[in-house]
C-alpha cells in the first residue's frame, strides 16, 4: 500500500470522490462503457486531472462505481434496521436492491470490460449481500415478525427473479406487488394458523 492510499482522503478530496463515482454510475448505466471521462469530470464538476488522480484508468473507475453502490445498498443496513421495524425494514431494502440490480444491468458493458482487462468486479459482492439480508432475516426472526428459517440465500435469488421478470422503471409497480408475495411468504406464522384458516 503506497502513503497516499495509507492515509484517509481529505475532506474536499472526498467529496470529490464521491461526486465522480455517483456522476459514473449514472454515466456508464445511461450510456454506457464509451461515455468520455471528460463528460464524467465535467459534470461531477472537477477537471480531469482530478479524475485520473483518483481513478488511473477507465476500468478502475467503473470498477470503483460498481462496488461504490453495493457498498452504499449494504451500509444502509443498520439504519433502516434503527428507524423502522425489521420487516418494513427488508421491505424498504428490497426496492432499493431492485434499483441496485437495474444499475448493475446498466453497467453491464462497463463491468465486462473489467472483466476482460483482468479485473473482478463482482468479488466479495455475494457476501456483503448475503451479510445484509442475513442481518435483516435474523432482525425480523429476533421480533417474532419473519420466520427463522429462512435461507438469506433464498431471499437474494428471489428478488433477483423479481428483478428479472419485472426490473425496468415502468415495471415498478409489478415489481413492487411481487415483492409485497415473497415478503409474504417470509412471514411468521404461528403453528396451526394455516390450518385454522382454512
Amino acid at each position: 500500500m503506497s502513503p497516499t492510499e495509507a492515509r484517509p482522503l481529505r475532506a474536499d478530496a472526498q467529496r470529490n470522490r464521491d461526486r465522480l463515482l455517483e456522476v459514473a454510475v449514472r454515466a456508464f448505466s445511461h450510456d454506457g462503457p464509451d461515455v468520455t471521462l471528460e463528460s464524467i469530470a465535467g459534470e461531477a464538476g472537477v477537471g480531469i486531472g482530478t479524475l485520473y488522480r483518483h481513478f488511473p484508468t477507465r476500468e478502475a473507475l467503473i470498477e470503483a462505481a460498481y462496488r461504490s453502490e453495493l457498498a452504499r445498498l449494504c451500509a444502509g443496513v443498520p439504519d433502516l434496521l434503527e428507524t423502522l421495524p425489521a420487516d418494513v425494514a427488508l421491505r424498504t431494502w428490497m426496492d432499493q436492491f431492485i434499483d441496485y440490480l437495474a444499475t448493475k444491468r446498466g453497467m453491464a458493458d462497463a463491468l465486462r470490460m473489467v472483466i476482460a482487462s483482468g479485473g473482478n468486479p463482482h468479488a466479495q459482492s455475494r457476501e456483503s449481500l448475503l451479510e445484509a439480508i442475513g442481518s435483516l432475516v435474523k432482525a425480523g426472526a429476533d421480533e417474532g415478525q419473519l420466520r427463522s428459517d429462512v435461507d438469506p440465500t433464498d431471499v437474494m435469488l428471489g428478488i433477483s427473479g423479481v428483478s428479472l421478470v419485472a426490473g425496468t422503471p415502468d415495471q415498478r409497480d409489478q415489481a413492487g406487488r411481487l415483492l409485497d408475495l415473497l415478503l409474504d411468504g417470509l412471514r411468521y406464522r404461528p403453528p396451526g394458523s394455516d390450518a385454522a384458516a382454512s
